[in-house]
């Protein structure tokens, strides 16, 4: 899968990107919430499998959109479980995207500013960069809970250009979430751009309304024939 519609790189200054679903694997998080966590809630509780499954998948479409939604602590209270601590339990599942890393490396070898900007909770990012030494590729790394808001919330993206010093109209944005991706159209990132495999256990799902690629190997060849920023 190629994007919709080539880049202009000359025209970018500043790469943001999310992070689960489109640097990272998003099996980590679908068989934790679905699968792992589920699990440990029904052996506690006696109840069966799929019982606590549609149990916990009831209560956390209810948040969904919201920043307890990705809020390690929030669940770790309403569940009365350590959550972090089972997501450790299962931390040899977090894997980075085939050609995330290389698209950062030449985004920053291009002279302009790669930043991961993602709703995960301090906790997860904490075990996911430790897991993946992730945050070695960037210039810089942001958790929406430190702005208090989810990307969903049209508020952030103020919040966010005052403390990143970006120019919206200058700007890749990358994200498997269509709501996130419909708030950062709407607040002016001149490019929105989807990721259509966020999940390397099923198959790429079909995006509309944004152009889309698989994985960064797409856009490799454009940046890399891009005149370098000074």
């Amino acid at each position: 899968m190629k994007p919709t519609h080539a880049l202009n790189w000359s025209a970018l200054d500043t790469v943001l990107l999310d992070m689960d679903g489109t640097l990272l694997d998003l099996h980590f998080d679908n068989h934790f919430w679905l699968e792992h966590l589920p699990a440990r809630y029904a052996e506690i509780h006696g109840l069966p499998h799929e019982e606590a499954r549609d149990a916990l998948v009831s209560r956390f479409a209810a948040k969904q959109g919201t920043l307890d939604w990705y809020c390690v602590d929030y669940w770790s209270r309403d569940l009365g479980l350590d959550i972090a601590a089972l997501k450790r339990e299962t931390m040899a599942r977090i894997a980075v995207l085939p050609h995330a890393l290389d698209f950062l490396d030449a985004v920053r070898g291009s002279g302009r500013k790669a930043y991961l900007v993602t709703n995960a909770h301090h906790k997860s990012l904490a075990l996911k960069l430790e897991r993946t030494g992730l945050d070695r590729h960037l210039d810089g790394v942001l958790s929406a809970h430190s702005l208090g808001r989810p990307k969903e919330d049209p508020a952030f993206w103020p919040d966010l250009r005052a403390r990143l010093d970006f120019e919206p109209a200058r700007t890749l944005f990358c994200d498997d979430s269509l709501a996130v991706l419909q708030a950062a159209r709407a607040y002016g990132i001149a490019e929105v751009l989807a990721i259509a495999w966020p999940d390397s256990q099923k198959p790429p799902r079909p995006v509309e309304g944004f152009p889309a690629i698989a994985d960064f190997s797409a856009l490799l060849p454009g940046l890399l024939a891009a005149e370098r920023r000074p």
